[in-house]
């Protein structure tokens, strides 16, 4: 466009102020520039001249005697460098003359304070919300802790005579104060001790036939509850181990032992390396494995190192007979624990494991187990252990290791929340309910044949 026409376009918008003629648009604009009221800033700037880089400035003007006039809504407001957003002030928070709304006891600061959106007023201000934290995703594998299996915490447990955890079954013979049906817990005991002392009577073999299918169905009952509880472990070298362990320790000797847990372990990690994943739970669960492993099999196993003792080189009933005062002192312990424990028992041993587990019925076991020592070395009813002070001493090893087998025993119990590891046996719950006592047991007095070697009192 060269020239501007008036009759077509009607005329300039604003008129010209000069008497030049304006011959073009661009010269009317560069001539005056546009301007607004009698404000000093001056001309705005052509739409075609260079940026000149400036920040524009606001003059804000001084308040006038009416505080209505010129308000600044936003004159309160402080600006934020690090965000750009205008926050309020701690000391432009009000308080609630009303008393209807309910402000925290300290100040909120400018980090905690943003302004209500699009209402104007310095008045309302809310907390700055926090961004939820993203929830964190447990991994698929088990992991180690208070409690690994996951499994929700039993109630705290209650003294002996309180209601009872479990409700019998409808119809069922009332139990004992424990749980215990008493004239078929007899009955089983009875049972078990005729096979024993059978096979005891017969060879040394035979005892340890007893010993290893114990030990077996244990490891069982074990591997098969802590699969329930959402371990795995390997099964099949774990039950593998407990029972080759006291045939390989009554073969070899007690040099066999480190071996047993050796192939256990490689076992182990094998079966854990062949898996398709880190979620196996190598860490939790190899360590379950190795655990029944160690309480079922190499403890056990020591009940196969005293029937040695009766069967290579000596030819005589050293290892059957110390077995056999083993059994009887750990049932006698047991007996005189549950009775005195059931009529005055009030003080639990560890209220956490077992409630039923008293300090009267510790005592109780004890002065049972010593007296039964007693009568056989003075009726001189055992040919190896034939004097009294080495009865006493084995009496007070079964006093202090059976029940410490026990405690054991319940301590996992109450970790994995069973009441049993197995019903096998009636009125006594499975094998690993029944010897845990035994295999604490065996060990000590082993260890305490060689070095009194009760046999040369002679």
């Amino acid at each position: 466009m060269d020239s501007f026409d008036p009759e077509e376009f009607g005329g300039p918008l604003f008129g010209a102020t000069t008497e030049q003629p304006v011959t073009s648009l661009d010269d009317e604009l560069t001539a005056e520039r546009i301007s607004f009221g009698s404000d000093d800033s001056g001309a705005l700037p052509h739409w075609t001249d260079p940026p000149t880089g400036e920040v524009p400035r606001i003059t804000v003007p001084e308040q006038t005697e009416s505080p209505t006039d010129d308000l600044d809504v936003w004159s309160s407001f402080a600006s934020d460098s690090a965000s750009g957003d205008s926050v309020a002030t701690p000391a432009d928070v009000p308080k609630d003359p009303t008393g209807e709304l309910t402000w925290h006891d300290d100040a909120p600061t400018v980090e905690d304070a943003v302004p209500a959106r699009n209402t104007g007023r310095t008045d309302v201000v809310a907390p700055r919300a926090e961004a939820p934290e993203p929830a964190r995703r447990e991994p698929a594998r088990i992991t180690i802790g208070t409690d690994p299996s996951g499994m929700p915490r039993r109630p705290d447990p209650k003294r002996r005579g309180g209601a009872p955890q479990r409700p019998p079954s409808a119809g069922a013979t009332a139990p004992a104060p424990d749980g215990r049906n008493l004239p078929v817990a007899v009955a089983s005991g009875l049972v078990l001790a005729a096979v024993f002392l059978g096979l005891s009577m017969w060879r040394p073999a035979g005892a340890l036939a007893f010993v290893t299918v114990a030990l077996g169905l244990a490891a069982v009952e074990y591997f098969s509850r802590v699969a329930e509880k959402g371990y795995r472990p390997v099964i099949a070298a774990g039950v593998a181990a407990c029972v080759a362990a006291p045939l390989a320790a009554y073969w070899v000797g007690d040099s066999a032992l480190p071996l047993v847990i050796a192939f256990a372990f490689f076992a182990g990690a094998i079966g854990f390396i062949a898996a398709d994943s880190i979620d196996a739970g190598p860490m939790p669960n190899m360590a379950i494995t190795m655990l029944g492993v160690v309480w079922i099999g190499i403890l056990g196993s020591y009940a196969a190192l005293i029937l040695r003792w009766s069967n290579f080189g000596t030819g005589t009933p050293w290892g059957t007979d110390t077995l056999v005062l083993i059994a009887i002192g750990v049932v006698a312990n047991d007996v005189g624990a549950y009775f005195l424990g059931s009529a005055i028992g009030k003080t639990p041993l560890r209220p956490w494991i077992s409630p039923n587990k008293s300090l009267e019925g510790l005592l109780g076991g004890t002065a049972l187990t010593l007296l039964v020592m007693l009568i056989i070395g003075m009726q001189g009813w055992s040919d190896t252990w034939s004097s009294t002070s080495h009865l006493l001493m084995l009496g007070i090893v079964i006093s202090i290791m059976a029940p410490l087998g026990d405690l054991t025993e319940s301590m996992f119990k109450r970790n994995l929340d069973v009441k049993d590891f197995g019903a096998i046996i009636q009125g006594h719950g499975g094998v690993l309910d029944r010897f845990d006592g035994f295999l604490f047991a065996l060990p000590a007095v082993y260890y305490l044949m060689l070095v009194i070697e009760p046999w040369t009192a002679l």
